[in-house]
Formats: C-alpha cells, structure tokens, sequence
C-alpha cells in the first residue's frame, strides 16, 4: 500500500500538504522523543531523527545545522532543517550504481562493489551522496552503513552488510534496482509505522499534539482588543486562522500542566497611526545615506549590514529606513516593499555589557520608519531590524526549468541572458551602499562576503579595475557584468556557481528576489555633517538582540504569570507592531506556551500560531513580534501564555 493511501486509511484524507509535512515530521520526532517538547542534545539524535524523516543526512549536512555553538536544538528547528533538506531519491541512487553496471545487466558482483566502495571513485561518492550512511531504515538486522563523511571509504565489513541486504538468492550478485525499490519501500514503510503509531495512540496524539476540539477553561479563555485602523477602502478580509495543522507545541496541552500552570491575556490597540512629520526645513539640513540588505539565512536567521554613525556635535538628527524599490515599473513595484524595517540606535563599546540604547525609529511615515531628536556629538552604532513577520522562509516550489543564465550569440561566444543581466543590474543597485553608481574594494568586498565569505585584496582589485571597466578606480556596473561574464566563461558556460551567487543574494530558480529585502537609511541632520558607513555583515548580532530586548522591557505593559511571580511577559504596542518579551527571574528554565489562535489578520514572527518558548534561567527571550497581515484593515492580537511544567 502507497504512504498516501496508509495515509489515508488513518483519517487523513483532507490534510493539505503542509498537514501532511507537518504531520509526517512529528510522527519522525516522536519516533526517537517522548514529547515533541523535547530538545534534541546531540547530534546523533539530530541524525536519528532526520534519518525518521526520510532525510538520511551526511556528516557534512549534520555538522551544518549542529555547529560547536549548538547546544539543543527544539522541534520548530527540526521542521526548518526538514523543509531545507531533500529526501534522498531512488533515482539518484539507480544512476550511481548505473556507472558501476559496465555490462548494463543490472547486477554488481560483491567484488566490483567491494573495490569501488573501498576505493571511492566518482561514482562510489554519487552512491554516498544519493544514499549517505548510517541510514536508519533496517532491512533484517543490518543498518546500512556507518556514520561517516560523505565521500569517506567504506570499510569492508560496511559493503559486505550492504551487499546482503539485497543479494537475496545468494548468487554473489547485487540486483541494485530491487536493492533501491528496497531501500524506498522500507523508509516508506516507517513512516507509515510512525503514523499508525500516533493514531493508535490516542493519549499520546492528545499529549504531543493538542485537541482542537477542546475548549479552554474559563481560568485560560483569552480576552481580545481590536486594533482599528483609519478608514480605507473595503477590501476582502484576511485573518490569521488557527493552524489546519496539529500545532507543533500543544494547543491544548492544559490536561499535562500541573496546578502552578495559568493563563494571562495580553491584549493590544492602536486608535490611529501617529506619524511623525519629516521637518520642513529638511532639504537645508545635512543628508547622508546609505544602503543595504536583509538576507534570510538557511537557518530562518536574518543577516544584515551594521553601520556606524558618527555625530561631530550634539545636533537635532531625523533617521528613517524604508525597502528599497528596484522595479522599473510604477505599477508593480517590488515584492518586498511591505516588509517592516527599523533602525536601533546603540552608543557605546561593541559588546553587550557596554552597549547603550538611544533610540529607535518606531514612527510610521508611509513605508518608512523614523526617529527625530537629538543626538550628543559621538559615534554610534546603526543597527537595522526586521521581524520576520514578512520576511521568511517559504515552502521552495520545484521548478521544473531553472532561468537561463548563459547562452551563446551567433559567433558562437558566450554571453549574459537578458533576464540574468537584469538580476546582475538589480545585485549592483543593493552593493552600490553609498549609490554613486560605482563599487569601491569596501563595497565589492561586502558582496564578496556575503556570496563566497572571501575578501579582494589590494593585488586582485589592482588586476580587476585593469580588465574591466572602472571608474574613479571604481567598478561600474559594465564592469560588474563583464567580470560576471569571465567568471561564466572560465567555466565553459557552466551556471553552478552563478547560482550560488545569485541565492546568496536572495534569489530563486526563477529569478526572483524572494529571500532579502534591500533597503536605504537616510540621516538628516540639522548641525554639522554626520557620517555613515558599514562596519560588518552580522546575523543575530548581540547588540542588536540586547537592543531589541531593552526597546521592549522599557516601552511596555508588564504582567506575571498567576501562580509565577517571577516569570513575566512584557508587551509593546507600538503604531503598527506588537513585541513580547518573556523574563524568568527563577533559578531554573521554564516553558511557556503560547497561544494566538484567536489572534485575527496578525502574522506572527514564529509563523505559527501555537509554540512553546524555553527561556533559561534568570534571563529575558523575545517571545514574538506580531503584525497585521492587511494593515488597512483592523486587526486583533490575542494571546494566552501560560507555563508548561517539566517532563
């Protein structure tokens, strides 16, 4: 029977295919893990669990997402890693054992396999890519493989244990296509296990899942305050429903919290938009600007450019951010234009025990953010900001044939597509930070990093501005697709790392800006000339999260847990957002689950409506931001918090 149809046959036939991935990843996690609440420690339960999944992940992906910095890992984290790694397919795994089948027979004597697996040529490392070790799914009572580096030799014992699984009439030869129908049907068929598992398991599903049919008690029913906003016109309502899915934290966990666990209802509203006027006489003041980029990182992290402000005496400065349009096309302007930006302003020295906020733009101004007020002569620390709200990972849509990059003219040369040159034109508008239509070494370095994490040195950019156009020793944008160009046709035509480059930058298969929001930060001020420069590409930088944290604890409505006095939620109502922070002023970490199910027309920062936070002891953690998913309609936040006790 067909996963589907299993599917299917334990009361599953209306998921959608989000119910279904999220479905299939908490029957993976609940295969290894008691409670989808639990973290994952190690890496190899990190193993175990992808391998659950379907994933089968090679040392070189494990020690992606589980750095020497990672200590714990939770269940959203497992969604993440899942939707970014792709199961390993069949066929891939037919066209590697097809380089070894020399006579085309289909079968591989034990002796071919054990030279090449012990060898390791080129098709032995398709087989380990394809089907990477230490794979999960038994078939008797192997394992296939070991856990090792992707492109690391087999030992003997390794092949002998692989070649008996699909050997099965013992004739000294494997028959790969049985071997990889072997190999799906039985991943397949555990998955099926695990699910039949959670259905059968009633008191389980309830536990890990939620009942959403379940009604809160009175102690837990959440109160909700709308936020109107001005008059506009009608437009078709859009409300944050509850997850179709089981939530990936219990949204009815309350028959598994003790007696200590209780509910707050942190309620929200905003009577008008208050926007702060741009000064009148602002075209006499000193201007400087500078541009920029948020990129979305593999992790769900945000990384951006930090810059450095420097005020050569006490002066009135009005700052604003805004995303920055590419489109040539007024009636379609670019897709990023309604992600939220903002700008933290810190003094101090750059670590977190040093650091100072001033201010922030938390001022609305059509699509800028903006702060006016005075600032002492000094230097300061630029730290721009989104939530995430609109800015995140997306589902990747196949895509069946990606954009072409390069062709070849009449001559039979290699050059740019049309459609590449205008992804290049648009790159260059985002590193030109200073918007003097050329790229300094400090500029082109800023790309450098982001796509190849390597700098240009003084010798490189000498050989670079003689090859290419250059300007004021400075590259043009002719320069910059002409050095596009070479790298294209050093490689025969080759697109491989052009889209490497062109993801790095935020780009899809289809060329499209999907994953960065560019944006410009402009400083007026009314005294003396301000400076502004970019010091260093940061993701999760310190100072900014301190920064957040502080903007929250210092502008907000503080309220306790009842029955915890000492865990707190802070919230914010800014003009068009909500921040929460959670602090835990007790001697040991606390779970706090969170609720906004009756939120509506709100998009929350954790992208799903019901989660679980863990903050440590003794520390504060943003909880979540929230925004409105049409800002021209009213919305309503609403949201209970409440303590799950430990395991």
């Amino acid at each position: 029977m067909s996963l589907q149809a299993s599917s299917q046959s334990i009361g599953m036939q209306k998921c959608t295919d989000e119910e279904t991935f999220y479905m299939h990843c908490r029957a993976a996690y609940l295969t290894v893990f008691r409670s989808s609440l639990a973290s994952i420690t190690s890496k190899h339960q990190l193993c175990r669990v992808l391998q659950q999944a379907g994933r089968n992940p090679s040392q070189a992906t494990l020690n992606k997402h589980w750095t020497p910095r990672t200590t714990k890992l939770n269940f959203d984290d497992f969604c993440e890693i899942v939707k970014n790694e792709r199961p390993t397919e069949a066929h891939e795994l037919m066209r590697a054992f097809r380089k070894m089948d020399i006579n085309g027979d289909g079968c591989i004597s034990h002796s071919e396999l054990h030279i090449v697996l012990t060898s390791l040529p080129a098709c032995a490392r398709d087989i380990e890519k394809a089907c990477p070790r230490k794979n999960v799914v038994k078939m008797g009572p192997y394992e296939l493989g070991s856990e090792k580096q992707r492109g690391e030799k087999m030992a003997a014992k390794e092949v002998d244990a692989i070649f008996s699984l699909a050997d099965t009439n013992k004739d000294g030869k494997l028959d790969y296509a049985e071997f990889c129908r072997l190999l799906e049907s039985t991943a397949e068929q555990c998955q099926i296990a695990a699910l039949e598992r959670l259905e059968a398991d009633a008191k389980l599903k309830r536990q890990n899942f939620g009942n959403e049919l379940d009604s809160p008690p009175k102690s837990l029913a959440s109160t909700a305050v709308t936020v109107p906003q001005p008059p506009h016109k009608t437009e078709p309502d859009i409300t944050l429903k509850k997850d179709s899915r089981p939530s990936s934290r219990p949204s009815s966990a309350r028959s598994r919290r003790s007696s200590l666990s209780n509910a707050i209802t942190m309620a929200a509203s905003s009577t008008k938009s208050i926007k702060l006027a741009e000064p009148t006489s602002i075209q006499d003041w000193h201007h400087t600007c500078m541009k920029g980029s948020f990129f979305l990182e593999e992790d769900g992290g945000i990384t951006s450019l930090q810059y450095r402000l420097t005020v050569p005496q006490t002066a009135t400065v009005y700052l604003t951010i805004r995303p920055l349009n590419l489109s040539q096309r007024l009636e379609k302007p670019s897709s990023w234009m309604s992600v939220d930006t903002a700008v933290f302003v810190v003094s101090g020295k750059d670590t977190k025990e040093d650091s100072t906020l001033v201010c922030f733009t938390e001022s609305r101004d059509k699509e800028k953010c903006c702060w006016k007020g005075e600032l002492s002569a000094g230097s300061y620390c630029l730290l721009p900001f989104t939530t995430g709200c609109r800015l995140r990972k997306r589902t990747r849509k196949s895509v069946s044939k990606p954009v072409t990059l390069v062709n070849r003219t009449d001559t039979g040369e290699l050059d740019l597509t049309r459609d590449f040159r205008g992804a290049l034109s648009d790159i260059f508008e985002v590193i030109d930070l200073d918007g003097n239509g050329l790229l300094s070494l400090e500029e082109y370095n800023f790309f450098e990093l982001r796509t190849s994490g390597e700098n240009c040195d003084e010798e490189a950019w000498a050989v670079c501005k003689e090859n290419f156009d250059t300007r004021k020793n400075q590259l043009s944008r002719q320069g910059f697709m002409e050095l596009n160009l070479m790298e294209a046709s050093e490689r025969g035509g080759d697109p491989t790392d052009l889209w490497v480059t062109l993801e790095a930058m935020g780009y899809n298969r289809n060329l499209e800006m999907v994953e960065a929001c560019p944006f410009l930060i402009d400083v007026y001020c009314e005294e003396g000339q301000c400076t502004l420069q970019p010091v260093s590409l940061e993701s999760g930088h310190r100072i900014l999260n301190t920064a957040l944290q502080r903007s929250i604890t210092a502008r907000s409505e503080v309220k306790t847990l009842r029955g915890q006095e000492n865990v707190l939620v802070y919230t914010y109502r800014g003009e068009h957002r909500i921040s929460t922070v959670i602090g835990n002023k007790t001697n040991q970490k606390v779970t706090v689950h969170v609720n906004n199910e009756q939120s509506k027309n709100c998009s929350s920062s954790r992208g799903m409506s019901v989660f679980a936070v863990e903050v440590p002891a003794r520390t504060k953690m943003v909880c979540q931001h929230v925004l409105p998913i049409n800002e021209h309609q009213e919305w309503t936040y609403s949201c209970v918090e409440s303590i799950i006790p430990c395991q």
